[in-house]
């Protein structure tokens, strides 16, 4: 399940499944700061509607995060095995790579999920270590860019020199450091 976290400029004020944190903000002491909400997965931030009963802002949430607040989602699910969670879409290939997959046993479908499981497997770290990167960049781009070396700290996190990173950033404020940091290792935990 993806996690936020949600800041009011430099200070973390909420963490966890979306709902949680949309409700946190809802219910939370107001504040005159700038309040941003990051997905820990992508590091990008997202807009919520609070307006409205708790209820109504539940409901407004992405399809994907209501799950966690226990709510049903309200889109009906088109072809595919729903059950599975797979879902038709377009692929455009040249004649000769449709002739293979049809050769195939299984047929396309069963062939290009195979093919795509295998590449998952083969660059699973490597794509882990990107996205962490990406995340952890995203997020200082959004609320730390301001904040003294933060081109040299971005240098360093793309270098895949962690320490240095950490120590680039160590007198920045604990909440952004915190989560920048656990965001760059989180790829090491997985």
């Amino acid at each position: 399940m993806d996690t936020y976290t949600a800041f009011a400029g430099h200070t973390r004020i909420a963490a966890g499944p979306l709902p949680k944190v949309a409700l946190a903000l809802k219910h939370g002491p107001a504040t005159t700061a700038a309040v941003i909400i990051l997905s820990d997965r992508t590091g990008r931030p997202i807009d919520l509607d609070l307006r409205g009963s708790d209820r109504e802002i539940l409901a407004r949430l992405p399809a994907d995060t209501r799950a966690a607040a226990d709510e049903p989602p309200s889109e009906p699910r088109g072809r595919g095995r729903p059950k599975l969670g797979v879902v038709a879409r377009e692929v455009t290939l040249l004649p000769q790579h449709w002739e293979w997959l049809s050769a195939q046993p299984g047929g396309a479908s069963v062939a290009l999920r195979k093919l795509v499981h295998e590449a998952r497997r083969a660059s699973g770290d490597k794509d882990r270590a990107r996205e962490a990167r990406d995340a952890a960049y995203h997020v200082m781009s959004a609320i730390g860019s301001d904040l003294p070396g933060f081109e040299e700290a971005s240098r360093a996190l793309f270098a895949e020199d962690l320490g240095r990173l950490a120590a680039l950033i160590a007198d920045w404020p604990a909440d952004i450091r915190d989560h920048v940091v656990a965001l760059a290792h989180r790829h090491r935990a997985d």
